[in-house]
């Protein structure tokens, strides 16, 4: 594929950070496959963002021994999960290696979505609704904004122009706008004043509607017309984790992201009331981009390597998954862990900007290609959304 610059330029100097938690094995026999434990202890001294995986077992043991020192678990548990975000990088790309982008990218967006699917529903038994529903409204936010504007600035500093398959960006974009409209029509009932019951009843149907689109978009995308998903072709050949290493490493991480993110959303409602945060900003910003911490590790590495089809399945892949999937699952889930069941009613504020996000993407995506100023683009729409929400909080509607 050209990329618009010369292959002589691509002669790199010492590794960024961005390049340094993707780096693949230089042992041979490492690479060919030996004992999982052993692959992973040796990429953790090669690599010194991996290093602060001592910081796991300490926030593990920080709960138990001091569970109300909440900003402390804060600050250790962003620290675990970054460099556990760095392993299920690897993990991911050499599972890509085997089965294409597009199923590696859908792949990265479910494990990562599992996080804040894990921190959702912990802050849905505690009741938190504003804190999930700002939550979700912000991770589709940050995946369609945040991380493609990111990996479209990333990439576009090495490559003068990237290309990918428009037809992912299509077929993701256009998920999101119908999971858009399903989010418009709780507000609009509620506005008629038909009542909680009515509104409870629509959220369970729209949330069933959501979930059959999502499983009938993935049967279109990767079984009927797979074809049109195809990834561009890289003709860089690159070493990667063996299938069994890298699963293995998948399960092993996923766990322990799960338990990391449990501390985290215990502890991040007090800790940003220390910094005057309100909960919707803490679910919109920080829970967001530190739920989807994984998920931009693989992206941005992928965009550096010029893999951007792979960037553009996770962000979007994993905007429409939150959207049609997780959304959902959580209003249904909101009968069995939850105080009171759970709707889809957002305050039009967060209605608006997934809106917004949502036609940015697909507009953005229409091409097909990209430079650096469209990442900047989509990042100063994703900033001027974040200031708003900080300087103006939502007031407490939607919060059911």
């Amino acid at each position: 594929m050209e990329t618009g610059a010369p292959s002589a330029h691509r002669d790199e100097p010492a590794p960024s950070l961005s390049q340094i938690n993707t780096r693949p094995f230089a042992d041979p026999t490492v690479a060919r496959g030996g004992p999982l434990m052993r692959s992973v202890l040796k990429e953790v001294r090669q690599n010194p963002l991996l290093w602060l995986l001592v910081v796991v077992p300490i926030v593990l043991v920080a709960e138990k021994v001091a569970p109300d020192a909440h900003t402390m678990l804060f600050v250790l548990a962003v620290l675990a999960i970054v460099p556990l975000a760095a392993l299920l990088s690897h993990a991911t790309e050499a599972v890509a290696a085997k089965t294409g982008d597009a199923i590696g990218g859908l792949l990265n967006a479910t494990l990562g979505n599992l996080t804040e699917l894990i921190i959702a529903v912990a802050a849905l038994h505690a009741g938190q609704y504003m804190l999930v529903k700002a939550s979700i409204a912000g991770a589709i936010i940050t995946n369609a904004l945040f991380m493609l504007g990111a990996s479209f600035l990333l990439g576009g500093l090495r490559y003068h122009v990237q290309e990918y398959n428009r037809a992912t960006g299509r077929l993701y974009s256009a998920l999101l706008l119908m999971a858009t409209v399903a989010l418009l029509a709780p507000s609009a009932v509620a506005d008629l004043a038909h009542g909680e019951a009515v509104t409870q009843k629509l959220s369970i149907c729209l949330a069933i509607v959501l979930i059959l689109a999502y499983g009938l978009g993935l049967v279109f995308s990767l079984h009927t017309h797979k074809e049109f998903f195809a990834s561009e072709e890289h003709g860089e050949a690159e070493q990667h984790w063996p299938i069994g290493i890298a699963v293995g490493t998948l399960l092993v991480v996923t766990v322990l992201v799960a338990l990391v993110s449990e501390i985290f959303v215990e502890s991040v409602q007090k800790a940003a009331e220390t910094f005057g945060m309100s909960p919707a900003f803490v679910g919109f910003i920080i829970v967001s981009i530190v739920g989807a911490a994984a998920e931009m590790a693989v992206a941005f590495s992928a965009a550096r390597k010029d893999h951007l089809d792979m960037s553009v399945s996770i962000a979007l892949g994993s905007a429409s998954q939150i959207a049609l999937f997780v959304a959902p699952a959580l209003v249904l889930l909101s009968y069995v862990v939850g105080p009171a069941p759970m709707n889809l009613q957002f305050w039009p504020g967060a209605v608006t900007m997934v809106m917004i996000s949502a036609v940015m993407a697909t507009f953005i995506t229409n091409s097909g290609r990209s430079a650096w100023f469209i990442g900047v683009l989509l990042l100063l729409i994703y900033a001027i959304f974040a200031v708003t929400l900080y300087v103006i909080p939502p007031a407490a509607q939607g919060a059911t």
